[in-house]
């Protein structure tokens, strides 16, 4: 199927399952490229919204629903954790989520029997209890696709991996820097009157043995 554009951010992750039908065993594949939805962020890395994402979904119609499969690879763009220059990257994710039909098509109390022909998506559901429900024909991703990016999203984001930080004493970057950059050591102000009263009484120890000297001389 050829590569689509979505323009419609509220119904971008929408899928129409009349496209697919209900036949048990029938599968379609789409490719599109969607605008990113809001708030697709950690405090220092995120999902542009509105960017572009490269969608690719397997749908399967199954007796109880159906299985979405798919992979989403999103443009990132933050700050480095360490100098707080601007970064960008991306990430590719992939998900996995069964839509039930909301009629009633399926006995929910078997699962065991329903799972017996899509062993492939049982471990799926013993880690995730909740259950999604078609909302009519309709089937939304956009759960499923915030959860995978948002979970694949680096906590301390870098501009590249042996970046050295900030100078603790001007805040310069130090890969700016360079090898060389450093600070004349501040004495510490707690510490100034003693030393102006240490130099005024080594004066007065020069001035005394200067005295003595030309006495005995």
């Amino acid at each position: 199927m050829p590569n689509t554009r979505t323009h419609a951010p509220r119904g971008a992750l929408v899928f129409d399952t009349r496209l697919l039908g209900r036949g048990a065993g029938s599968a379609l594949t789409q490719k599109r490229t969607v605008p990113a939805p809001d708030n697709l962020r950690l405090e220092l890395i995120g999902v542009p919204e509105g960017a572009d994402v490269a969608l690719e979904v397997r749908y399967e119609a199954v007796s109880e629903g159906v299985l979405a499969t798919g992979t989403a690879t999103a443009p990132l763009a933050g700050e480095c954790a360490r100098c707080l220059a601007p970064v960008t990257s991306s990430v590719t994710v992939g998900f996995q989520e069964l839509y039930l039909y909301a009629d009633g098509r399926h006995d929910k109390h078997d699962k065991h029997d329903r799972h017996d022909r899509h062993d492939k998506y049982d471990e799926h559901e013993e880690q995730d209890d909740e259950e999604h429900y078609l909302d009519g024909d309709l089937l939304d991703l956009e759960p499923a696709f915030r959860d995978a990016i948002v979970l694949a999203l680096p906590m301390s984001p870098l501009c590249r991996e042996d970046c050295p930080g900030l100078c603790a004493e001007c805040g310069v970057p130090l890969a700016d820097a360079g090898p060389g950059h450093r600070h004349d050591e501040v004495a510490d102000p707690r510490w100034a009157a003693l030393k102006q009263l240490g130099d005024q009484e080594t004066d007065q120890m020069d001035r005394r043995a200067g005295a003595i000297d030309r006495q005995e001389g």
